[in-house]
């Protein structure tokens, strides 16, 4: 079955020196096929799925406890990380210092 609300894990970085300061701005780092954007086309890949945006709406189930390897991937996009950002479909910080 499928439940009629779908919570997601969003990752956002900031060019903000204090990210706790209230006019810092944030920005999402977008997935190939994950839900994000509502003015974006959803993607079709049927029957084949993109492994860590699967990955990604399971770890919205649980706690990030359940799932470390989130924590790892948050670091490897914080050190940008080439190989993991090819895995996304967007980099918000591309030609700019890392969030």
């Amino acid at each position: 079955s499928i439940t009629k609300e779908r919570t997601e894990v969003i990752l956002q970085g900031t060019s903000s020196l204090d990210p706790k300061d209230p006019t810092a701005v944030w920005e999402e780092f977008e997935f190939k096929c994950k839900p994000g954007d509502v003015r974006r086309r959803p993607c079709l890949i049927s029957p084949y799925h993109y492994r860590l945006d699967w990955l990604m709406w399971f770890a919205a189930f649980q706690t990030y406890e359940q799932n470390e390897w989130i924590i790892h991937l948050a670091g490897k996009l914080l050190a940008q990380e080439e190989e993991t950002l090819s895995l996304l479909a967007t980099n918000p910080f591309a030609g700019r210092d890392p969030p």
